[in-house]
């Protein structure tokens, strides 16, 4: 399934809003927060944790929003957010986005006892299960291997009800920044 390139931080903006209501199985027996509270907390770790680096952090705040766009498949989430998202916020943010399923798996088969909610452990196996030491050898030599994994760890934390962190609308300048950037790159930086 296809969808059209979110155009706008507006846009992106409202689709966000948008997931206040929507939660990563269609009959909310997975994570217990929803897609934009998960955003949310998940951006406010990759913030602490890499103060920095604001296209990471937006990574965070969009990165499971292919649970909205395309309500429950759960290996394909990813791709579809990257998809997405990728034409406004640029190809690193959308490669952040799409490595949030391979980082579990590199992390299921190089860390033992491993802790994952258990919507992560439940989705393991549909999403390919842990990496063979290829793959891991693989994914560890690629682009953006610390941030992936950074995004995939504030992924596992950042699912506490109840959490205040800050509002969606507080998001709104990075959102800004990054897609500035990525226009200017895409203009040769004029």
């Amino acid at each position: 399934m296809t969808h059209r390139p979110i155009s706008s931080v507006d846009a992106l903006m409202g689709l966000l809003t948008g997931c206040a209501g929507v939660w990563d199985t269609p009959d909310r027996s997975g994570d217990p927060v929803n897609i934009l509270d998960h955003g949310l907390q998940v951006a406010a770790l990759l913030a602490a944790s890499r103060p920095d680096d604001e296209e990471t952090q937006a990574a965070g705040l969009v990165h499971d929003i292919g649970h909205h766009l395309v309500p429950g498949d759960e290996a394909g989430h990813g791709t579809h957010a990257a998809t997405a998202v990728e034409g406004l916020l640029g190809p690193r943010v959308a490669r952040l986005v799409a490595l949030h399923i391979p980082a579990k798996r590199y992390l299921a088969a190089t860390e033992p006892g491993l802790a994952l909610s258990p919507e992560s452990a439940r989705t393991l196996g549909c999403q390919g299960g842990p990496m063979s030491p290829a793959e891991a050898a693989a994914f560890a030599a690629g682009p953006d291997f610390a941030a992936a994994l950074a995004l995939r760890r504030a992924d596992d934390a950042g699912k506490v009800v109840g959490l205040r962190v800050r509002p969606l609308e507080s998001w709104r300048p990075v959102l800004e920044r990054v897609a500035a950037s990525h226009a200017r790159a895409g203009s040769g930086g004029c």
